[in-house]
């Protein structure tokens, strides 16, 4: 696993062990970051369930201008403090241990918005999908042109819009897709 291009181009990342973290794809980070393109330059980028901070650094390398990067376990955030590090990034990033739930409605309180919200829950537990969605979907975190971008077992298929937010796009790749999500044209009015 690496940082793909940017500032940290070629870089080496680190990821938790064993099986609660499966890592995404340099392939399909790679796709990921092909589609949101250049646009990713001076954004703010919010990375839930972030494992080993792979994609919040992608985004970072890249020149988002801010990107928060959540996750629960304690071995996560130190490899991602750890790979933070060995990428030589000393701002333009947070790093929170909490709760995904408790992090989003703490987001929501404190008025942050965020251009891409990437999302890449475990993929064992399939019932965390639909809840963060709802979440998501809840909480006022997503920019008027902001995307939501959420990593899901291939089996599993979300449903194509919520109150707020519809999926425009969906791309495959093996056993994990990547959905994106943004506001429905009457949100942003």
């Amino acid at each position: 696993m690496r940082v793909i291009s940017g500032i940290a181009r070629g870089k080496r990342l680190k990821a938790p062990s064993g099986m609660n973290t499966r890592p995404i794809t340099d392939m399909i980070k790679e796709a990921l970051f092909n589609v949101i393109g250049s646009d990713i330059i001076e954004t703010s980028f919010l990375d839930l369930f972030a494992g080993s901070g792979s994609v919040g650094i992608e985004a970072l390398s890249r020149q988002a201008s801010k990107v928060i990067m959540v996750d629960n376990s304690f071995e996560a955030i130190k490899i991602i403090k750890a790979n933070i590090d060995n990428c030589g990034f000393i701002d333009g990033f947070e790093i929170h241990r909490n709760d995904v739930f408790k992090a989003i409605d703490l987001l929501h309180r404190k008025g942050a918005r965020f251009d891409y919200i990437y999302v890449d829950p475990p993929f064992t537990c399939e019932s965390i999908f639909p809840r963060v969605m709802q979440a998501l979907d809840k909480a006022d975190i997503l920019a008027e042109k902001g995307l939501i971008i959420i990593r899901t077992p291939r089996k599993l298929v979300l449903k194509n819009g919520l109150n707020r937010i519809i999926r425009y796009r969906i791309n495959e790749y093996g056993e994990s897709v990547l959905n994106y999500y943004s506001l429905k044209e009457d949100t942003c009015k």
